[in-house]
């Protein structure tokens, strides 16, 4: 019928509130991003037909569908499409519009996926100083957008900076909303989670048990939120040494997520990745391996070769298979994983440097040295410009650099 604006209130009021009965990664809220591709272009399509291609119901379609595509890991798509809604917003309805201001931070969410921090922070800076003009420095999304700039502080390494903010956000939400809010309960998780990257395990620790117990209690036992937590506690636990503690809730977790939502769901496959990771931890090559390769084979048929996460668990089953001192199996997916990060995310994309430097490391342990060292030298230089010299990845390339020459040196003289 062409009544674009009330058929998008009655969806956002769906999402809204199959947001809080079943949390926002719940299948239902998300939906099958197959289909909604499909009905997203039609919709598109129709509306630039009826309503032109700069309407704004014409550009809110558009950013739907640029949604779906990153959810697909199709990200060259998805900011192609956000940065075109974004120009035109800021022609057609201003600056500091609401939805304008939603595309930066959209596009601000590819750029985070692409490892583009730089772009990325300017963009949620932004939206935040905007925010905080027009709508104050306590309203839920001026606090949205500070979450969202913590993150990819915190990504940067930047773990004061993201402190400072997530502290803020956190003391207001629970002024605004409340202890127990399940907006406060994530941001609270939020901070934990730089806590547990400052190496403070146990403020982590504390502050994700009163996250999981409050979920328990407000959400329930099986709620994805409540899931969440445990799954967070459980990283902390195995950071602690505590691999009893850590196995029998990441166990608990896996089962339920399978249960709840299907063991191909991307949260049921995230929580065995982080058990696959404590077994390596541990040495438990063969649970590693039978770990990894469900959950290539899993992302393969559901999200394709090329999707990020299908690559990041080859990677980490080429990882296993370097343990194994399985060096050509190591070598093939390394390979495979490097070129395709390459043409998807860029040759300096982070995570196409850590594969790199993980294939670096093979050629080493297998006896390629002079090769070896060549592509670290490269990984190592390219990490100091993306990062900085003071970065925790960089330094631990640059070590191994020197410890290499060293020994190139060494068998020299």
């Amino acid at each position: 019928m062409g009544q674009w604006g009330e058929a998008e209130q009655l969806l956002a009021q769906v999402v809204e509130t199959y947001k809080i009965k079943f949390g926002q990664h719940d299948p239902r809220t998300i939906g099958r991003w197959k289909e909604a591709e499909q009905l997203e272009v039609q919709a598109m399509e129709t509306s630039k037909t009826m309503l032109g291609e700069d309407h704004p119901d014409t550009l809110a379609s558009m950013a739907n569908l640029a949604s779906t595509y990153l959810n697909q890991g199709r990200l060259e798509e998805a900011e192609k499409l956000q940065i075109y809604v974004m120009e035109t917003n800021k022609v057609k309805l201003g600056e500091d519009c609401f939805r304008t201001l939603m595309s930066l931070a959209n596009l601000a969410l590819t750029y985070q996926s692409q490892g583009r921090w730089k772009e990325a922070e300017h963009l949620e800076v932004q939206v935040m100083e905007t925010r905080k003009a027009k709508l104050g420095e306590d309203h839920p999304d001026t606090l949205t957008s500070m979450n969202n700039l913590a993150s990819t502080y915190l990504n940067q390494g930047r773990l004061e900076e993201a402190e400072k903010l997530q502290r803020y956000v956190n003391e207001t939400s629970k002024t605004k909303l409340g202890e127990d809010h399940p907006d406060t309960l994530m941001r609270i998780a939020n901070l934990a989670m730089t806590f547990w990257n400052q190496g403070r395990l146990e403020e982590a620790e504390k502050l994700q048990i009163y996250v999981m117990k409050t979920s328990q209690t407000k959400l329930g036992e099986d709620h994805p939120s409540t899931l969440a937590s445990m799954a967070n506690l459980a990283s902390t636990y195995r950071k602690q040494d505590r691999w009893e503690e850590a196995e029998q809730l990441l166990l608990h977790v896996i089962e339920t997520r399978k249960t709840k939502l299907g063991k191909d769901h991307p949260h049921t496959l995230a929580s065995m990745n982080i058990l696959a990771l404590m077994y390596r931890r541990r040495g438990r090559w063969e649970e590693t391996e039978y770990l990894d390769v469900q959950m290539t084979e899993t992302y393969k048929t559901k999200l394709g070769e090329d999707h990020p996460s299908t690559l990041a668990s080859m990677a980490n089953l080429a990882s296993t298979y370097q343990k194994q001192r399985r060096w050509e199996e190591a070598e093939q997916l390394l390979l495979h994983v490097i070129e395709t990060r390459k043409k998807k995310l860029g040759a300096d994309h982070l995570d196409t440097l850590a594969s790199m430097c993980n294939l670096a490391d093979t050629w080493k342990s297998s006896g390629h040295d002079a090769k070896a060292l060549v592509l670290l030298r490269i990984c190592s230089i390219k990490q100091r410009e993306k990062l900085g010299s003071h970065h925790a990845h960089y330094l631990s390339s640059s070590r191994a650099l020197l410890a290499w020459e060293m020994d190139n040196l060494n068998i020299s003289l």
